[in-house]
């Protein structure tokens, strides 16, 4: 009951965040330069046709007008109409969303296979050659842009040395989408993985000289169950903070990935949004990634409860 009375609580305490970015993401969207009227017309734009777009879409109006009219959509569940792709907004983030979710998913799982057990192999062995090596992998990782990184993958496993992988796009089934993701969730892992190392390496490190360990030690339990049993369990609590803090900070930056492999998420739907000055389309995925890394927050903070009875929910 107290974890979920403190879910609650905790949800209640960012709907102020959510409507704060309906506010700034609305009249941000409508300083972006150009019309999205001229631009969906194109060469056909005339000054009559630009205005019937206009009153038809309620662009003619103020923007707290416009703002008002977005919140009332946006409370019956209206996202809003594409002016690009003549649909609801809310259909196109319906279709993409799942693939951003599971880009990030298996990212987050790919970061954790390569972190937990490089930083177990540098803290057993403090100021050890593979201590050394481990240490200088978030260096080299943190110097990689990910668009630099992606982009270098592509061409070594897909496109020219070897052809293991697709290039791009989603596949077909789950077999598929685990292979075509491959590449862009290892990108993000790359990026995550040196930052997860050094938090785990250091809260291992604090960890091991701690009395439990050396009376775990002294009871004669091996090593490995020392490490994992112990050791990491109490250490495990920072990275999981760290990794949320930074999936919350990798939700909008699946934009520049999902163009880079051709995929067809929340990502690619944004960059589309953007560069056609589809405001609502811009406005829905924004509000989704607002939404996506409250749920992240938040679900770190249940599992962080869950591995720590220690946590109190007053």
């Amino acid at each position: 009951m107290d974890r979920l009375a403190y879910t609650l609580r905790r949800t209640a305490q960012m709907l102020p965040v959510l409507l704060g970015v309906t506010v700034l993401v609305f009249f941000l969207v409508h300083l972006i330069p150009g019309d999205p009227a001229a631009t969906i017309l194109g060469v056909r734009a005339t000054p009559d046709l630009i205005a019937a777009l206009h009153s038809r879409w309620g662009l003619d109006q103020s923007l707290p007008a416009q703002y008002w009219l977005f919140i009332k959509r946006l409370l019956h569940g209206d996202l809003g109409t594409s002016f690009f792709y003549r649909t609801s907004v809310g259909s196109l983030v319906a279709d993409r969303t799942p693939v951003t979710v599971f880009l990030l998913l298996y990212a987050s799982i790919l970061s954790l296979l390569m972190a937990v057990p490089l930083a177990l192999l540098a803290a057993t062995r403090k100021d050890g050659l593979r201590d050394q090596i481990v240490r200088a992998i978030p260096v080299v990782g943190l110097g990689m842009p990910p668009f630099w990184t992606g982009i270098m993958l592509v061409l070594v496993f897909a496109a020219e040395v070897f052809h293991i992988f697709p290039v791009g796009g989603y596949g077909h089934g789950a077999l598929g989408h685990l292979e075509s993701l491959f590449l862009p969730a290892l990108t993000i892992a790359i990026g995550i993985a040196p930052i997860l190392i050094r938090s785990l390496r250091a809260s291992l490190l604090a960890v091991l000289e701690s009395d439990f360990i050396t009376t775990a030690r002294s009871k004669g339990l091996p090593e490995r169950r020392v490490l994992v049993r112990h050791a990491l369990r109490n250490a495990i609590m920072s990275m999981l903070t760290v990794l949320a803090v930074n999936l919350g900070f990798l939700v909008g930056g699946t934009v520049v990935i999902e163009k880079i492999f051709a995929l067809p998420g929340l990502g690619g739907l944004m960059f589309d949004g953007i560069a056609n000055r589809d405001f609502a389309v811009v406005q829905g995925v924004t509000l989704v990634f607002a939404i996506l890394v409250v749920v992240v927050n938040l679900t770190s903070d249940i599992v962080y409860s869950l591995l720590d009875p220690r946590v109190r929910f007053d």
